[in-house]
């Protein structure tokens, strides 16, 4: 049970990085639509709760070190097959780089809001933990990423408590000034298959090496499943917490934090920690996946890797954090979708080949 846990736990900080942590992939893909960004939410529940279980599920049954091996077995040999496997890498790649820069820019933006720091010194932080991090073996990766997160599943739910017994308005007028806001994606239904989309693009490579580090499928599996759910759960909770704080918050950038300044100046501070160790957890996973697809982790090559691709990431990242959201994340997202459908596909691909006789060993 405790690796179960851990397993979920790890699946949804990797997933809350500095657009869910903050408030402001919830505020764009969901409250902006009013009381109906509830539905979309429900819908994101669903598939995120399915794609964690697929991805740990078959991380662990194929034993993988990175995204690559994994993806190769789903989508199988031929012209279709291979090309088929060579997008959804090209996709993955650029997935984790773009994602990787704008933790650094949130990491930036967190601190700017909560400490008046200038940006550029909480980005730069952010890239310096992120590099010493990155050094240590992906077992104590996991442990990492893993044990921040109950903090931010905590504070959600104070946050939550605080604002339904706080709630001050007509859900009619705060509906009104949610809708005011543009939203990421023009369809509720789209919005929320589209986020998770996007978070599997995100996650995919970093969940199938965690998966890979669990020698029993099942508890690789169920761990994904419940690390999906709660994470649906959360998104939902944080929703309806900004909705009915939407005339207070919903011009912040990082309006959680905002969020928990009202309730209290100290939680705040405790909060603007958590969610720059939220940051942090996506950071390095976008960052340590993305070197695992070129080499393995550990070796020279890899810390060579690691360092040149968060160099780069760190330069890129000063065009702004909530300018780099609005510009990536609805384009990663229409990517994304590529990946669910694989991951749909997956499980059959794996019956038929198991009719065939063919072998479930891991690829090399």
């Amino acid at each position: 049970m405790k690796r179960i846990l851990l397993i979920g736990s790890a699946f949804i900080g990797l997933i809350v990085g500095a657009g869910f942590a903050s408030g402001q992939e919830i505020l764009q893909y969901f409250t902006s639509f009013g009381m109906v960004g509830t539905f979309a939410a429900l819908i994101s529940t669903v598939l995120f709760a399915y794609v964690g279980m697929m991805m740990m599920w078959l991380g662990s049954k194929f034993k993988a070190t990175g995204h690559n091996n994994v993806v190769h077995k789903i989508t199988g040999s031929g012209w279709f097959g291979n090309t088929l496997s060579w997008l959804i890498d090209v996709i993955l790649i650029l997935t984790l780089l773009c994602f990787g820069i704008v933790m650094l820019a949130g990491g930036g933006s967190n601190l700017e809001q909560q400490f008046g720091w200038p940006t550029w010194a909480g980005t730069t932080l952010m890239a310096i933990i992120t590099f010493l991090a990155g050094m240590l073996r992906i077992d104590a990766v996991v442990k990492i990423i893993g044990n921040v997160t109950p903090l931010l599943i905590i504070f959600i739910l104070i946050i939550a408590v605080f604002c339904i017994f706080t709630l001050d308005g007509s859900l009619g007028h705060l509906n009104h000034l949610a809708q005011g806001h543009k939203p990421a994606i023009n369809n509720w239904v789209v919005s929320g298959i589209n986020y998770v989309s996007l978070n599997v693009g995100l996650g995919a490579s970093m969940t199938f090496v965690m998966g890979g580090n669990e020698k029993n499928s099942k508890i690789a599996a169920i761990g994904g499943l419940l690390g999906g759910f709660v994470l649906g759960l959360m998104i939902i909770v944080s929703h309806l917490a900004i909705f009915s704080k939407i005339d207070v918050v919903g011009h912040l950038p990082l309006p959680m934090l905002g969020l928990v300044n009202e309730i209290s100046p100290i939680l705040g501070f405790i909060m603007a920690i958590v969610v720059y160790l939220m940051i942090f957890n996506t950071c390095l996973g976008m960052f340590y996946s993305l070197a695992t697809r070129f080499s393995d982790a550990g070796t020279p090559k890899f810390k060579v890797i690691f360092t040149v691709t968060l160099i780069i990431g760190y330069i890129v990242s000063f065009v702004g954090f909530t300018d780099l959201m609005a510009i990536l994340y609805p384009i990663i997202g229409y990517f994304g979708v590529l990946m669910i459908l694989v991951l749909i596909y997956a499980p059959i691909k794996m019956k038929m080949n198991k009719k065939r006789g063919e072998s479930e060993a891991p690829a090399e």
